[in-house]
């Protein structure tokens, strides 16, 4: 009786984290992305680590937690991650308000983004 275990939505040698409220634009954020992109998860995180970009330390915890999430539940060794993807899309925006010169106003837009990070235990190469 129940419900039934829905299937993974990435294969048995991957993992998978998702930050889906990331203050910032999504275009900043894909260029804090685009440095990680295929690296060894080890190089990422020194590279995200010092890097002087501010989206850059909530890049590393959602990297973090796709390495926690492939030790612990799904197993993987983890001085063979790789990231095998790191895909940036928009979220929610919030909209305020700033008072202008006579009597005017303009709308504010602060834009929030997501990112997913899948981690892949590669194998080693002789």
């Amino acid at each position: 009786m129940g419900k039934e275990k829905s299937p993974r939505r990435v294969a048995d040698n991957e993992a998978l984290s998702v930050g889906t409220q990331i203050r910032g634009s999504a275009q900043k954020l894909n260029l804090v992305a685009a440095l990680i992109r295929g690296r060894k998860v080890e190089d990422a995180m020194n590279i995200l680590t010092f890097s002087k970009k501010a989206m850059a330390v909530d890049v590393r915890k959602v990297l973090a937690s796709a390495v926690a999430n492939a030790e612990n539940n799904h197993n993987l060794d983890v001085d063979a991650l790789v990231i095998q993807e790191a895909s940036v899309g928009k979220s929610i925006s919030m909209k305020r308000w700033h008072a202008r010169g006579r009597g005017k106003s303009t709308r504010i837009v602060k834009p929030f983004s997501r990112i997913r990070i899948v981690v892949r235990e590669q194998e080693e190469e002789a």
